[in-house]
């Protein structure tokens, strides 16, 4: 399927992956690159716009990040944002240099409606700045069309070049406007006609997966987490019988977590497809024992998956096709797409079997942002709960539970995060927090409970807001929702006499305890 593709160009910025992901609401497809990337190539994608993102860097110092200027002679409409607004300016013979004062934060702007860029917007509204450097002179040929108080060039643009830069971040849900002045971008100045939509892409899919296959056999790590869930839908969907799942449930799921999996993939689920449950909980709990440093932990959970997964995969034999639930996070992340450090590999299972015999490996979603996921998995008809489940981390419930994980310490936070989401989701907070959840300290306190003494666990109720899950806040429940969680805790889950409640943010914290 042929798509309109507008580039992000990375310039380094921390908000690459958010302003694609906005263009992408306004339902066009956009792909993140290096602004190292050659020009041929760029030029050869054919896109339809290009963005600048921002950078941390000053554009006019020697070594930094820049780019050829054949860029914005291409005829195409290009958006620079913070740092690229900056490098367009410099490049175009405008003038770039260290403000007395550095803009951060939430800023009032004034806007020229006039402009296609802030068709609909309020004259004044709330943007997001973080700058050192501003545009002191914008470059022949462009006209300021915002301004703040301290910034005499908030936007600017020449229309006759199809060039347009904006200062502040309209990509953060800071910038109040932000989107619509995106989505005017990509809709009324590249002239899109929003043909990214998610039953389109599931056709598509259905119909490649199909093609490649033919009739091989193919084989998939089921987590029952949302994106292999959604992968594993996608392929029954297109191949049916041909397709084997394998589910390790490594007993450090969620509360009911594996039966519901079972319930919703097994044979009396609605998906065709071979569904094997591998239980091994106990062969977990056994390597476990007496490991407390958190990253030994880590490499435990995910080396003894691999080897649970190997053994499985070997009595089925050889298959043609390895399924991974890869997202497009994960591609940009692993350093094949945009300017960020590589942040984890790109085997997003944790290095998959090297003794698995497969020919070549599937990823259905490696185009799509986690909200698009999501979006797949109601078009494919999967149950919401599942669709919506709560972000949960590979090893699970292991680095949930602070120092030795055991049997009873897993039953502990099963439980008592089994009723925190509960009441999450009676107070009807379960859609708007980011992440929430209960994790086990390793701290034991004196209590009294119906007159006795006990010496018991403390539990510590998470709960953040994010973007990005790259910084994060503390969400501000209601306190009568933490009592109701706290007493149903301490009343209904023996071994507990204490709640915490984690104000941390990221950071200095990280959103999970290891």
């Amino acid at each position: 399927m042929k798509r309109e593709l507008v580039i992000v160009l990375d310039f380094g910025g921390q908000y690459n992956q958010l302003i694609a992901r906005r263009v992408r609401e306004a339902n066009v497809y956009c792909e993140i690159y290096s602004y190292k990337t050659d020009f041929a190539k760029i030029k050869e994608k054919n896109p339809v716009g290009i963005i600048l993102t921002g950078g941390p860097a000053s554009c006019y110092e020697e070594n930094a990040a820049t780019y050829t200027k054949e860029l914005f002679e291409m005829g195409i409409p290009v958006l620079g944002l913070c740092y690229g607004a900056q490098l367009m300016n410099h490049l175009l013979g405008g003038k770039v240099e260290r403000a007395e004062q550095r803009e951060y934060g939430k800023t009032l702007v004034r806007v020229d409606n006039s402009s296609l860029l802030f068709d609909g917007c309020s004259p004044e509204s709330i943007c997001w700045m973080s700058h050192f450097d501003y545009i002191s002179k914008v470059a022949p040929g462009f006209t300021v069309t915002a301004v703040t108080d301290n910034c005499p060039c908030a936007a600017c643009e020449d229309t006759s070049r199809n060039l347009y830069a904006i200062q502040f971040h309209p990509e953060v849900l800071h910038t109040q406007e932000g989107t619509m002045m995106l989505r005017n971008f990509v809709r009324k100045i590249c002239k899109c006609s929003g043909d990214w939509v998610m039953s389109s892409f599931v056709q598509e899919q259905i119909r490649s997966i199909r093609e490649k296959v033919g009739d091989g056999k193919v084989l998939c790590a089921l987590s029952g987490g949302v994106d292999s869930s959604v992968a594993a839908v996608l392929l029954s969907k297109a191949i049916g019988n041909q397709l084997t799942c394998v589910f390790v449930d490594h007993g450090l799921l969620r509360k009911n977590e594996g039966d519901e999996v079972e319930a919703v993939f097994g044979p009396n689920g609605n998906y065709t497809l071979n569904f094997i449950r591998v239980n091994a909980q106990q062969r977990y709990y056994s390597r476990l024992a007496g490991v407390t440093e958190p990253e030994q932990k880590r490499k435990i959970i995910g080396e003894e998956f691999i080897r649970v997964f190997e053994e499985e995969a070997k009595k089925i034999g050889a298959v043609d096709f390895l399924v991974q639930g890869t997202i497009y996070p994960d591609v940009v992340e692993s350093g094949l797409g945009g300017e960020s450090a590589v942040i984890k590999s790109h085997h997003n299972v944790g290095g998959l079997p090297d003794h698995v015999d497969f020919k070549e490996i599937i990823e259905p979603l490696r185009d799509l942002f986690k909200d698009e996921v999501r979006k797949v998995g109601l078009e494919l008809g999967i149950p919401e709960y599942l669709v919506y489940r709560q972000p949960f981390p590979g090893p699970g419930l292991g680095i949930r539970i602070i120092g030795e994980v055991t049997e009873e310490k897993v039953r502990i936070v099963q439980d008592a995060d089994f009723i925190y989401r509960e009441e999450i989701a009676k107070a009807g907070l379960d859609r708007s927090i980011g992440q929430y959840f209960a994790a086990l300290t390793n701290m034991r306190s004196v209590g009294v409970m119906g007159d006795e003494r006990t010496y018991d666990y403390a539990v510590a109720l998470r709960a953040v807001n994010t973007i990005d899950f790259m910084t994060a806040e503390s969400a501000n429940i209601p306190y009568e929702v933490l009592q109701k969680v706290m007493s149903r805790i301490i009343n209904e889950v023996r071994g507990v006499n204490r709640v915490f409640y984690d104000l941390t943010s990221k950071p200095p914290g990280t959103i999970e305890f290891e």
